[in-house]
């Protein structure tokens, strides 16, 4: 053929189909870099559906410092302003399609973000917090009402968890999955029982979990199909003046009360290095110490990120 029969083709001609597969394997920080501002095609994209059922944001982490006066972080302007160009681009390219959002448990996001994020991606179906911190009562809620069609939340554990549960409840009738990152207690359950009595899936890994508390979940909890305790640090509490002692097996009654659940996640063992680490951390994982993205595992698959 002769080189002035030959036709070529633009980038920008190339099928929509074919650039969202290459587009696919790119990461958000290339995607949201200036791909979709290369030509109107690019940009057509780049706002496809299929790279926007999941928003993660799991790699980035604020920049920042403790201080001893509400919020107790001071976070650096440069990292604010990196997660705010990053998330406000990729919400405006995706075009309120997101389903799944996955914030890093060390990033702190503002009130008003959490806001913006919410009225842009109201289908939101599964949510993993951001840390508690820059977040308020009033926020957090109004986002919750945007957020109808939520299903399953992994959340930081939280001092007061009555409003956020009962905001759920009121909102979210397809809620039936929840994970808790920290401390989890009695009061906590109770209120787990109160307002989402139907829940099915329920992980605690990693946390500090008194018998009594487990019980109260197993007994309660009719709904409950699927319950993860792996590496939790067991307390019992007997009557005074007897001490409270860790648990290194589960006794037959709680595995009685489990034997109706479809799945009971269970991990003690002495060898173990998750169970070793909430051991040694007391029930409140320090997940800064260990290596980058442990802390997305779960034994339950559809919370593993």
């Amino acid at each position: 053929m002769e080189e002035s029969d030959r036709v070529a083709r633009r980038w920008e001609d190339l099928d929509i189909d074919i650039l969202v597969k290459i587009f696919q394997s790119f990461d958000i920080i290339e995607l949201t870099s200036g791909i979709a501002t290369v030509c109107t095609s690019w940009r057509m994209a780049c706002c496809d559906p299929l790279l926007w059922r999941t928003l993660d944001l799991s790699m980035m982490k604020s920049n920042f410092i403790k201080i001893p006066l509400e919020p107790y972080v001071y976070v650096d302007a440069r990292s604010d302003k990196t997660l705010n160009h990053l998330l406000k681009t990729s919400l405006s390219l995706s075009q309120g399609n997101i389903m799944t959002l996955i914030f890093h448990f060390n990033l702190y996001v503002s009130d008003d973000l959490l806001t913006y994020t919410a009225e842009r991606c109201p289908r939101l179906r599964r949510l993993v917090m951001p840390a508690w911190n820059r977040i308020k009562k009033t926020g957090i809620c109004k986002a919750i009402r945007i957020w109808q069609d939520l299903e399953s939340l992994t959340m930081p554990s939280i001092a007061n968890p009555p409003y956020l549960l009962e905001e759920i409840a009121n909102n979210c009738k397809n809620f039936s999955e929840l994970k808790v990152m920290g401390p989890f207690d009695n009061f906590f359950a109770a209120t787990i029982i109160t307002y989402l009595p139907k829940i099915r899936v329920l992980s605690l890994r990693c946390s500090m979990l008194v018998k009594d508390t487990l019980i109260s979940i197993l007994d309660e909890l009719r709904n409950l199909e699927v319950l993860n305790i792996s590496h939790c640090l067991l307390i019992e509490i007997p009557p005074p003046p007897a001490p409270r002692r860790i648990m290194r097996e589960l006794d037959q009654c709680v595995l009685d009360k489990a034997s109706r659940l479809r799945e009971f996640l269970t991990c003690m063992k002495d060898s173990c290095i998750m169970c070793q680490r909430t051991r040694n951390d007391e029930g409140l994982m320090r997940w800064y110490k260990y290596e980058e993205g442990v802390w997305k595992a779960d034994e339950v698959s559809s919370l593993s990120l």
